[in-house]
């Protein structure tokens, strides 16, 4: 098959040749469909993943058809339409017990622990916990971003966050996820606070349902933007980017007893970025985290979707070709444009 592949962090990204995969006993091989490309991938190729071995293919926001299936497997056939989690589950540790596959105690994620969906072909292991099935009108395109972006931002804003209509969500940074937030926000009739510093990524996000937005690089004190556009602070707000800045300023935003949830990743130097615990403890804020959302719980986004309350077609910036994601990675550190980026043509 051909894929994107790397030898070195930080190296040469190529399109080659290299061999199928097989299915695992309990697993799946997906004829891939279409793939996002997400900074987490570029975090990879930048060597910030422990868990990548080289030589390595990324990618791990993925739809496609079932085409070779193990003998383990019961629930699955070939020919079905499907998306995965990016944290896929083992079903047997104490946090799958417990219904919690996001935190997994032996998680796989493809594109970090096996190779990824920047290929025509991907195996997907314990596929009877971990496969969703897609319903017919939800596109391949659209669907290659529910599984890392618009799946974390649901669990972010709904599950992490107890979003309650009328209530005030800030959301710091317009990429995907962020833009998946506001969009899922405003569908459960909060008022958003989008914060970015493009004006391009902003128009988006108050097209996506955005009431207020925050041009980051035109004010000194985001935080301070915020509590003077919501009255007092946010009740929710997300550091959709992951930075320290963002994170700082989503915190130093929320009103007294608010919720942070810390949904972009902190990695390399800002693993230990500074809060102000001071309003942490006098406001008696919440800081939580929130790291993709389980296979089950997809039938709950599925619903909002197929109801017509969003819409994360919407969201998509533009389609490109396996022998483009090569340069597309590794230009994922520079912010450019706005909108989802998805892979939807494999061969040349």
């Amino acid at each position: 098959m051909r894929a994107v592949i790397y030898e070195t962090f930080g190296g040469p990204i190529e399109v080659r040749e290299v061999p199928d995969p097989a299915p695992p006993p309990a697993g799946v091989v997906i004829a891939v469909g279409a793939t996002g490309l997400c900074r987490s991938d570029w975090h990879g190729w930048m060597g910030h993943d422990p868990d990548i071995v080289l030589p390595h293919v990324p990618g791990h926001e993925l739809a496609g058809v079932v085409v070779a299936v193990g003998p383990g497997v019961s629930r699955w056939r070939t020919g079905d339409r499907v998306t995965v989690p990016f944290v896929c589950a083992c079903g047997r540790c104490p946090q799958c017990a417990a219904g919690q596959h996001q935190v997994c105690d032996h998680q796989s994620q493809p594109g970090f622990t096996h190779w990824g969906s920047f290929a025509e072909y991907v195996a997907i292991d314990r596929a009877d916990i971990n496969l969703v099935a897609l319903p017919p009108e939800v596109g391949m395109v659209t669907a290659a971003s529910l599984g890392c972006r618009f799946a974390t931002a649901f669990r972010a804003v709904v599950d992490q966050g107890r979003v309650s209509a009328g209530q005030w969500v800030a959301v710091h940074g317009c990429g995907g996820v962020g833009l998946s937030a506001v969009m899922i926000a405003a569908a459960l009739g909060a008022r958003v606070v989008a914060v970015d510093i493009t004006a391009e990524r902003l128009a988006l996000a108050r097209a996506l349902g955005a009431a207020e937005t925050v041009d980051a690089t035109a004010i000194g004190d985001v935080a301070g933007a915020v509590r003077e556009l919501t009255g007092g602070g946010a009740h929710l707000s997300l550091d959709a980017l992951g930075s320290p800045a963002t994170c700082f300023a989503s915190i130093a935003g929320l009103r007294k007893r608010g919720r942070h949830v810390q949904v972009g990743l902190m990695l390399a130097e800002h693993r230990r970025a500074a809060v102000p615990m001071d309003r942490v403890i006098a406001d008696e804020l919440e800081i939580l985290g929130s790291h993709g959302m389980q296979a089950h719980r997809y039938d709950a986004m599925l619903a909002l979707i197929r109801s017509g309350a969003v819409h994360p077609e919407r969201m998509l910036g533009r389609t490109i070709t396996l022998d483009e994601a090569p340069t597309a990675l590794a230009a994922m550190d520079q912010f450019a444009g706005s909108g989802v980026t998805v892979i939807d043509r494999f061969r040349p």
